[in-house]
């Protein structure tokens, strides 16, 4: 069966580019291409998740990892007030969940690139 790897496994594997904030051997921060605040991290699970619509009972332990690494990350970087947001569906737009740390005043979230 082929699978076509999405955006952010080709920069877990580093075949492209991004600039990574954290990274241990199971999530990786990156700064997002298109902020929606001063401060928009996306923090990713290196397991492929298409989606936290489609996560499974045995992914909590990596989706219970999502928010404890935002609160540890934030915490290092002294930010104590901020937004997490998953999307899903039409709203989502790479197919490998990540989970979005928006500090700051907020711009309107809506699609990618447009404010």
């Amino acid at each position: 069966m082929f699978f076509m790897k999405s955006l952010f496994q080709k920069i877990i594997d580093k075949k492209e580019p991004a600039k990574i904030l954290y990274e241990d051997s199971s999530y990786m921060i990156i700064d997002n291409k298109y902020p929606k605040a001063p401060i928009h991290w996306l923090i990713i699970p290196k397991k492929h998740i298409a989606s936290i619509s489609s996560a499974r009972e045995a992914d909590k332990e990596i989706l219970g990892g999502l928010l404890l690494l935002a609160k540890k990350f934030a915490r290092k970087k002294k930010i104590k007030d901020y937004k997490l947001v998953f999307n899903c569906g039409k709203h989502q737009h790479i197919p490998h969940l990540h989970l979005h740390f928006l500090a700051g005043k907020l711009r309107e979230f809506t699609t990618r690139g447009k404010l």
